[in-house]
């Protein structure tokens, strides 16, 4: 199992994903697009497809001029019948690839907040396996319109389109289950500046909402991934 991993900012590693990953015994290769690493052509010698996150849009090409080659790449693994998973501005680029709007500069949605499954998730491989409602991590302010065709999975109060699926295995989640407490932690060192600014009041509290949130997110999270990477 050979899985092509684009990371699109600095310090957005696989966390949970990345344990399935190792689980399944899948051989990573990883693409660190933001710094200007080539992507591959094209689909060819692998099984899958991760697009990770990041703090730039999913329109901003004159900053970041690989990203239209991206959404491109994207829809010809799924065009392939390769799964694809896009986390947060990752599934902001599927939608791109698959041709519905990017909608940008909403309010922030962060920190560890509800999401709750749509009826149609009860007969879908991945968001099954966790249970209707459940606590995971948020950190952004861009969304999207659902691609045509797309089978609607997951909501939050500030977000209607959580997560979707596209064909048998292309997905498109907003919200950053393969966050776990420990990367969670990390990102709150790396980016203290950046939540300092935005939100203050979640560092002030920070151990509280680790108790009352981490260990559910962390195993809705863990089911999540595994879920997907047995699609591929």
């Amino acid at each position: 199992m050979r899985v092509l991993v684009v990371q699109n900012y600095q310090n957005t590693g696989l966390g949970l994903v990345g344990q399935a990953l190792a689980e399944a015994g899948a051989q990573i290769d990883l693409v660190q697009a933001h710094t200007g690493e080539p992507l591959p052509a094209d689909d060819a010698g692998y099984d899958a497809l991760i697009s990770l996150g990041g703090d730039q849009n999913a329109l901003a090409d004159d900053q970041f001029p690989y990203l239209p080659a991206l959404a491109r790449l994207i829809r010809r693994f799924g065009d392939a019948d390769k799964a694809v998973l896009g986390i947060c501005l990752g599934s902001q680029l599927v939608a791109r690839g698959y041709d519905a709007e990017n909608i940008l500069g909403r309010p922030q949605e962060f920190g560890w907040h509800a999401v709750t499954a749509t009826a149609e998730a009860a007969a879908d491989p991945v968001l099954s396996a966790v249970p209707h409602a459940f606590p995971i991590f948020h950190w952004h302010r861009d969304t999207f319109s659902l691609p045509e065709g797309a089978v609607h999975l997951a909501s939050s109060a500030m977000t209607r389109n959580q997560a979707f699926r596209i064909g048998r295995a292309v997905y498109g989640i907003q919200f950053h289950f393969e966050a776990d407490t420990a990367l969670v932690e990390e990102w709150r060192h790396v980016f203290h500046d950046e939540i300092m600014r935005d939100n203050p009041a979640w560092l002030e509290n920070y151990p509280a909402r680790v108790a009352e949130s981490g260990a559910a997110a962390d195993a809705a999270g863990l089911a999540l991934a595994r879920a997907w990477v047995a699609l591929i």
